[in-house]
């Protein structure tokens, strides 16, 4: 393909391919002096076809619909048989490749997530064919024109009833059976004090559900976050690591479940993740995260005119058992997938299966004891 390049543009793109094939969600190329461009197919207009897409067992469902699919009848819990007249499995593989031709994911997980949302998406007014069915068995067809429809995974399939989201993000919710509930889409410098209000607003829940899914990643003091997380004038021997003191004016004690899936990326990896590998809390999701949680380095190309931004090492190196988190993911406790009637009725299964774990707690599998560090429920 090289011979073939003879400008800098195509020479940009076909530097985007080759770092697609080297497995690293953080690679990028980097101009240097003035912009290539990009061919026009790369910069036509892009939107989302207004569904998301889960797996269960070997089907595929809508997770959440909106937009241009909802307006023609396309719902939550509905089989999606075929896309474009493509068996779904065959269009998700064939679309996976297509993707990945220019996109770098570090894993099999991240690249199948990333089609289940990101991949949805078509030029704006171009359609796509469904076949899809009910969860009673009726089968029709529906047809879904692009426009405008947003391709970022919300996280969950619904929030919890009653619940507010504040300025900085954060959803957080009193649930009926007296636990709390907070979704972090989003990791920055002040994520801490972020979850300090949240914490103020749930007082002493009997449990508490840390939702990380569609986590973008960012940057933290997690040490300071981890604090969060161990009582008052407490501190908390972590796996292979110095230990951590309480942190914040009203840190929990009590027990935690944490929900991912592989729309968790970087920095969201690296936070969830310590709950479970450092023995806080209990992990649970439909599949390990994206495992695209690195230290960087940028390469300059001897053209001069070319950067290339990539992975030299792995995060949270005592995760995995000394693998880190690059090329893995963390992996959780338990594999949840969603349940297709409660997708219908805009039920989030992993929430109600966190939910009932605070009274049916998994032991032996969290080193973390509430009741030894003076939590009262």
């Amino acid at each position: 393909a090289a011979k073939e390049v003879d400008n800098d543009r195509d020479h940009r793109v076909l530097l985007v391919r080759l770092i697609a094939r080297i497995k690293d969600g953080h690679a990028q190329v980097r101009f240097v002096g003035e912009d290539p461009g990009w061919p026009d197919e790369w910069t036509e207009r892009r939107a989302g076809a207004g569904f998301f897409l889960c797996q269960a067992g070997k089907k595929y469902y809508v997770k959440n619909a909106f937009a241009s699919a909802e307006q023609v009848g396309v719902e939550p819990g509905m089989e999606v048989l075929k896309i474009d007249g493509v068996a779904t499995a065959k269009w998700i593989e064939a679309r996976m490749e297509e993707v990945s031709d220019y996109e770098s994911f570090s894993t099999e997980q991240h690249a199948r997530f990333f089609t289940f949302h990101h991949g949805l998406s078509g030029k704006v007014g171009d359609r796509m064919k469904l076949e899809v069915k009910t969860p009673k068995g009726k089968k029709s067809k529906k047809t879904i024109t692009f426009d405008r429809a947003s391709t970022r995974p919300f996280g969950p399939v619904a929030f919890p009833e009653g619940a507010e989201t504040l300025e900085s993000g954060l959803t957080w919710a009193r649930l009926e059976s007296g636990a709390g509930y907070v979704h972090v889409p989003r990791i920055r410098g002040e994520t801490s004090e972020w979850m300090d209000e949240v914490l103020a607003k749930l007082g002493n829940p009997k449990g508490l559900i840390l939702d990380f899914r569609g986590n973008g990643g960012g940057s933290t003091d997690h040490d300071a976050l981890f604090g969060r997380f161990v009582p008052t004038g407490e501190e908390l021997q972590r796996a292979s690591a110095y230990p951590i003191p309480s942190a914040g004016p009203n840190p929990y004690g009590g027990p935690i479940v944490t929900i991912v899936d592989a729309t968790v990326i970087s920095a969201g990896e690296t936070t969830s993740g310590m709950f479970k590998e450092d023995g806080r809390g209990y992990m649970i999701g439909a599949s390990p995260t994206a495992g695209m949680s690195s230290q960087k380095t940028t390469i300059e190309l001897p053209s001069k005119k070319f950067e290339l931004y990539v992975s030299i090492r792995s995060n949270k190196g005592r995760f995995n058992q000394g693998k880190g988190i690059e090329g893995i993911g963390v992996l959780p406790h338990e594999i949840v997938e969603y349940a297709p009637e409660d997708l219908a009725a805009r039920k989030d299964t992993l929430i109600a299966y966190a939910e009932a774990l605070f009274d049916d707690w998994p032991k032996g599998k969290v080193p973390y004891d509430p009741k030894r560090y003076g939590w009262k429920e």
